[in-house]
């Protein structure tokens, strides 16, 4: 992949990173924030210090990251990409901004399921955004990196355990309504994160038998900017010596290499299955 194509891919996962960062920040500030609800992580745990020692929510989130990202740096080591360094900040920036800087309508209605469930669609589509191009915003992801590396605990349960205990001690600080309504919010966020997830992240691998391959590799390796394999084989029935192009993509590029094949060679045989998990460079990373 050129500098140019490697340059538009960064700007484009910080740009998406940022949105996502941005729906995050509004739905917290909006929704949740407002009425207690300690849906886990760094914002959770802030919203319940907050009862505790009146600083702002967004104050209270840089200091819990700053502490997080020192103790993690001196037990495990600088294990964190730049991008969920500067997601995480830019979260408690964005939070700090609307909550005190630039106030924004906060939702603060009779109806607190209302305020559970559009401020979990917010937070839970941001996020999932900001995870489809590599990035997180820190909080308990940090502290679940050190149960992991001391006492091998499985790293999603050990987030599902730190955000419950978040959400009891949210109904521990304020009410046991407070408590159960930041534990539904934890529930539906993650169900919420893995749906979005699997939308986003959805791959599929292409088969293309074709005359023309070689043009077709071009165009996959040039303008989509993703690698493919060419496979030697025979036909069953011409018994002649073909090319078959497999290429792995996004749902979403699908459509530029189905007119791409068209425009080639309109006689090309191609075949597209789902991919479920998908794991290597341009895609998700394995960790």
């Amino acid at each position: 992949m050129g500098s140019k194509r490697r340059l538009e891919k960064l700007i484009k996962e910080y740009f998406l990173s940022s949105f996502g960062v941005l729906l995050t920040a509004l739905g917290l500030v909006i929704f949740l924030i407002p009425n207690n609800i300690a849906a886990g992580g760094a914002s959770g745990l802030a919203i319940v210090l907050n009862r505790l020692i009146p600083l702002s929510v967004g104050i209270w989130m840089y200091i819990i990251n700053v502490a997080l990202f020192l103790t993690a740096f001196l037990i495990i080591g600088f294990d964190f990409s730049f991008k969920t360094i500067y997601c995480t900040f830019l979260l408690n920036f964005l939070i700090d901004f609307f909550d005190r800087i630039v106030p924004i309508y906060k939702y603060q209605g009779k109806d607190v399921i209302l305020a559970v469930f559009f401020g979990d669609i917010l937070t839970a589509i941001g996020m999932a955004i900001a995870f489809s191009q590599n990035a997180s915003t820190g909080g308990t992801d940090i502290i679940a990196k050190i149960l992991n590396k001391f006492f091998g605990a499985p790293f999603g349960m050990s987030i599902l355990f730190i955000d419950f205990a978040i959400g009891l001690a949210a109904g521990l600080v304020y009410n046991i309504d407070t408590g159960l309504y930041s534990i539904l919010a934890i529930i539906v966020n993650g169900t919420t994160i893995d749906f979005v997830m699997k939308g986003l992240e959805l791959s599929v691998n292409v088969w293309v038998v074709s005359e023309r391959i070689d043009e077709i590799r071009d165009f996959v390796l040039s303008e989509l900017g993703r690698g493919c394999t060419v496979f030697e084989a025979k036909g069953g029935y011409t018994n002649l010596p073909r090319n078959v192009l497999l290429v792995v993509l996004k749902r979403r590029e699908l459509h530029e290499l189905v007119n791409a094949i068209r425009n080639v060679d309109p006689k090309a045989f191609f075949l597209v299955n789902e991919a479920r998990f998908v794991y290597g460079e341009g895609f998700k990373e394995i960790v």
